[in-house]
């Protein structure tokens, strides 16, 4: 496993991520619990030091999940710990808030629910337009003072967005979607991360699984991708198609599928580390070699022409 420095922080991190997202019923259904712990095991022995998740997450499932394994297997400091807040699930039905006073509360019980004393990387899920940046920047401010709160990043945010949060507070840390299929953040956000010295930590890094290369055109869907276009019917059938045509130049690199797609997003000079969502424990040490080196320029150009959605 490799590793790098996450943006200007002091936090060194494996370039696989370990993704906490699975745990979110309303979009995966029902996860089998005791391959989702096996799989934390496993990653420590794939050298996988990160792990990222989101209060979010089952409103709050995942993270207590997480923090009652870490707990009881004492690995908390075992990993560097990501975690995300910007929705506010606190009534039945959830909505955007980065209020000061939210922002306190929902750190309060994100560290309750990971029984840790601190957040390594705590980041905004989303830009909320209704909350002025200095007053996010006060909450953020004073975790850091109390040591609640090591560094702080943000998801899915553009360039202009991050520039409006960097005047009050530093950005250590995007989390974009990012992958052979989504590319959008190559345009400003991946060279503003650069020039700023900003981590970036993928996510959807295998396209919720449409680059794993484990579908067929007859599969049917049973959670959250039913109803995405992309994993139904002809275009479903042409990115699988195109996806077929990269395992000559996985096989070169002595890769599968999966592997050859991480390892391109990897390659980008920006990434510090892909997230890759985990059930068991084939999902991390399934892709774990890809973080073993990068692509050469001509094979991540192919790549790039070869895999694209239409």
């Amino acid at each position: 496993m490799h590793y790098r420095q996450l943006g200007d922080t002091d936090l060194i991190v494996s370039r696989i991520c370990f993704g906490c997202w699975q745990l979110s019923p309303r979009f995966w259904g029902d996860v089998d619990l005791e391959p989702w712990r096996a799989a934390i095991r496993a990653a420590l022995d794939c050298g996988v030091n990160f792990i990222d998740t989101a209060d979010a997450y089952g409103d709050g499932y995942a993270e207590t999940e997480l923090g009652n394994f870490l707990a009881t297997e004492k690995l908390r400091d075992r990993f560097v710990l990501a975690t995300k807040f910007y929705w506010n699930f606190e009534t039945e039905d959830r909505y955007p808030d980065t209020s000061y006073d939210y922002i306190l509360r929902a750190c309060e019980a994100s560290l309750r629910r990971l029984k840790t004393d601190h957040i390594d990387l705590y980041q905004i899920h989303a830009w909320d337009p209704l909350t002025r940046p200095e007053e996010v920047a006060a909450a953020l401010h004073r975790l850091k003072k109390e040591g609640k709160v090591r560094w702080f990043g943000v998801s899915n945010l553009n360039v202009e967005q991050m520039r409006a949060y960097g005047r009050y507070f530093e950005i250590s840390c995007l989390q974009p979607l990012y992958n052979l299929l989504d590319r959008q953040v190559e345009a400003e956000e991946l060279p503003y991360c650069q020039t700023e010295r900003i981590g970036v930590i993928t996510y959807s890094t295998l396209a919720r699984g449409l680059l794993s290369g484990k579908y067929s055109r007859d599969h049917v869907f049973q959670d959250s991708r039913a109803n995405n276009p992309r994993f139904q019917g002809e275009r479903f059938a042409r990115i699988l198609d195109r996806l077929e045509e990269t395992r000559p130049i996985a096989e070169s690199y002595g890769l599968d599928i999966p592997q050859l797609a991480v390892r391109w997003v990897l390659t980008h000079p920006a990434v510090t580390s892909a997230i890759v969502g985990v059930k068991e424990p084939s999902h991390i040490t399934g892709v774990a070699p890809a973080a073993d080196g990068e692509l050469s320029q001509k094979d991540w150009h192919t790549l790039a022409g070869i895999v694209r959605d239409t």
